[in-house]
């Protein structure tokens, strides 16, 4: 997820000149980048960076589902991943 989200921004960027395409991308990117670090070795709050960062993907790719299959795209992959890492949040705190 931090390698899509990071390459789409970029090819956001490419093709529009959107500056708030790089930066989100990079910054949700960057987001994953730290929760799958904070996953592998086994620090705490990993999997809540993860479903944040999913949740902050959704948000900012529904509203635009239609416009066409990038950001519908963007919106399934995140809606998966705050699926999976909800889960992982909601297992660990029981």
């Amino acid at each position: 997820m931090a390698a899509l989200c990071a390459v789409g921004g970029a090819i956001g960027f490419a093709k529009t000149r959107s500056v708030p395409s790089i930066v989100a991308g990079l910054g949700v990117g960057a987001l994953y980048a730290t929760a799958g670090y904070r996953i592998r070795q086994g620090h705490d709050y990993g999997y809540e960076v993860a479903a944040a960062a999913s949740a902050i993907l959704l948000a900012s790719s529904l509203p635009r589902v239609a416009k066409g299959p990038v950001p519908a795209g963007l919106s399934a992959a995140s809606t998966l991943a705050l699926g999976y890492y909800g889960k992982k949040v909601y297992d660990f705190s029981r």
